[in-house]
């Protein structure tokens, strides 16, 4: 039986860190960022859908989208946002459930579903187990300002599009505390996967 971990955590919560982690335990990651990117290039369905509904100045000179753009218009703007959100969650949704399965049909012990609203969208139905990385507001906050040069209004912005880290960690099976050094993470994770029997 193949073991399905959801993996989840919020903006700047060192959830991509964590994701990069499973690599040295050979176990397959599908991130839904890089299929979100996937989704929306240009031939693809949703990509279609976005230029129609949020119009064509959304485009970079090449014809692709500009994300940063998009990004700027549906932060601001709760409608927008959940518009945008039903474009293109359902394709990827498809396309995670695809390589999932995949993954099963081939043998694996494990496999990773890498989901920022894995419960916004409520989609712990997709996997066995859920783990969360978590993080103190107050670090969330400083990593996001100074890792993408927000302000600190922009910053909540997005850390409020989302549920709280506190609101997830409820309904999270594990938490891995990532307030620490990456070693800190990365020993929880081991001992988190040997507890689980896929090492």
């Amino acid at each position: 039986m193949t073991c399905v971990i959801g993996l989840t955590g919020s903006i700047a919560s060192g959830k991509s860190t964590v994701s990069l982690m499973f690599d040295e335990f050979n176990i397959p990651v599908i991130d839904a960022d890089k299929i979100a990117r996937q989704v929306v290039e240009p031939d693809e369905p949703a990509y279609k859908e976005i230029v129609e509904t949020f119009g064509e100045d959304m485009l970079r000179k090449d014809r692709t989208i500009d994300r940063k753009k998009l990004g700027e218009v549906v932060f601001a703007n709760k409608e927008k946002l959940n518009k945008l959100n039903a474009i293109v969650h359902p394709a990827i949704r498809k396309r995670m459930i695809e390589k999932r399965d995949a993954y099963i049909k081939a043998g694996e012990k494990c496999v990773v579903l890498d989901i920022p609203l894995l419960f916004e969208n409520k989609l712990q139905h997709l996997v066995d187990r859920t783990v969360l990385v978590y993080v103190d507001e107050s670090v969330q906050l400083e990593r996001l300002m100074k890792r993408d040069h927000f302000t600190e209004i922009e910053a909540k912005q997005r850390i409020n599009s989302q549920l709280s880290l506190k609101e997830k960690a409820k309904l999270a099976d594990v938490i891995i505390d990532n307030n620490g050094s990456k070693h800190e993470s990365f020993v929880q994770l081991e001992r988190l996967l040997k507890e689980w029997g896929i090492i």
